[in-house]
């Protein structure tokens, strides 16, 4: 076996500093959490426990956090069906030429280099202006999906790009509707993109804060609550409120890639009997 060169060991370290730069801040978050009961916000660190784990789930004299968390999950949820949804009919449309396709297409793009406070704002003052309740689900919402459509769209735009366009003629020759077609061909085929599609929906609302800062109203969501939070809280209940909200993205994360491999395990058995049926 040759030795390695190197350079491989010098691109190995730099790599290793990445990785600590990228996740060196939430697992110190996670460390200061299981802070004893009489710890603070900084090292050293006195005492280990779940003590501020516990109470995080009691009342808590600053902030509504569960309900905040209910907000951003519900938010969530609205903007990951959204998206899937704006996401394929706009992939969908983009699939032939039509006239002013080139400019509706920089249009979109162009929601993803706005400044975000600036989305806030304009959103914000077009909801006061015409008379309409800044709310976390109606004016929050619409700003949020200035972030997530875009994403979501160019996602579509690289997956019908390369569709094989013969699985639906196929279809058709066979007596197939174009909506049994994009039932029962489409959308099975497209279905780990859509998957990915919601998952980026659902994440990037989660922890949305610039565009929802003045678009949520009266009532915050977990990222802006955080935020407040980190004005009148002083002790590690914080941190541990970002261990479990980061878990939590993880185990999502887990749910979406979970649901992808069992897709792909279908797909491909069922491509097995098919074979089989054939010989």
């Amino acid at each position: 076996m040759e030795p390695r060169p190197k350079s491989f060991y010098v691109l190995t370290a730099f790599f290793a500093l990445f990785m600590l730069f990228l996740y060196g801040p939430t697992i110190t978050i996670g460390i200061l959490s299981f802070q004893g009961e009489g710890g603070g916000l900084t090292f050293p660190m006195r005492g280990v426990s779940t003590y501020w784990f516990r109470d995080l789930f009691q009342q808590q004299a600053v902030g509504d956090i569960w309900g905040s968390f209910s907000r951003s999950i519900v938010l969530g949820l609205m903007v990951m069906v959204t998206t899937v949804t704006v996401s394929v009919m706009g992939g969908l449309a983009f699939r032939t030429r039509f006239k002013g396709s080139g400019i509706l297409f920089y249009l979109i793009i162009t929601a993803l280099v706005i400044p975000s406070i600036l989305i806030s704002l304009g959103v914000g003052l077009l909801f006061s202006q015409t008379g309409l309740t800044v709310h976390w689900a109606t004016s929050g919402f619409g700003a949020q999906l200035t972030w997530t459509l875009p994403f979501g769209l160019l996602i579509m735009f690289a997956v019908f790009n390369r569709f094989d366009k013969s699985y639906e003629e196929a279809a058709r020759d066979l007596g197939a509707s174009p909506w049994q077609t994009l039932r029962h061909v489409v959308l099975p085929i497209i279905a780990p993109a859509l998957i990915g599609v919601a998952l980026f929906g659902f994440t990037l609302s989660y922890d949305e804060f610039a565009r929802t800062l003045l678009t949520a109203g009266s009532y915050n969501t977990l990222p802006l609550e955080i935020y407040g939070m980190t004005t009148n809280v002083t002790s590690p209940v914080l941190y541990a409120l970002g261990t479990l909200t980061t878990l939590f993205s993880l185990a999502i994360i887990g749910v979406f890639l979970t649901i992808a491999l069992i897709g792909n395990r279908r797909r491909a058995r069922a491509g097995s009997d098919a074979g089989k049926g054939v010989l």
